[in-house]
């Protein structure tokens, strides 16, 4: 039996009332907190989570890419939850290598990339 549809206002259309919430990648960078070593925040005056940078450099603690994997980030991919570091690279079957992405978990911020407006908000953390 199908209901009928009073309102014209209102779809009965499965697809439409089941949309996808939207996220916007402005609030990822919150998501996006990694533990950084103790002498890295001492030497910063900062908390021991960060939100990463490209230019920081980390070290992977945990996940298929576990060891001495230690490299600078060359690109922060928000949209996917993945990051790149400069020497952590896989061989394809064709022969190519290719980046391994990396969730922003994994890893552990060795040294920061201190920029103009990254200095201010670690000033301002400071004061308060």
């Amino acid at each position: 039996m199908v209901s009928m549809k009073f309102n014209h206002l209102v779809t009965l259309d499965s697809s439409k009332n089941c949309k996808p919430l939207q996220y916007p990648l402005a609030c990822a960078q919150e998501d996006h907190v990694t533990p950084a070593f103790q002498e890295a925040a001492a030497e910063v005056k900062c908390s021991l989570h960060m939100p990463i940078h490209k230019d920081d450099k980390v070290q992977v603690v945990s996940g298929h890419c576990k060891g001495n994997y230690t490299g600078k980030l060359f690109q922060v991919y928000r949209k996917k939850y993945v990051i790149y570091i400069e020497r952590v690279q896989q061989e394809k079957a064709n022969g190519t290598t290719v980046h391994v992405g990396i969730h922003p978990s994994k890893v552990v911020i060795t040294s920061l990339s201190l920029d103009k407006d990254r200095k201010e908000v670690l000033e301002r953390k400071a004061k308060s």
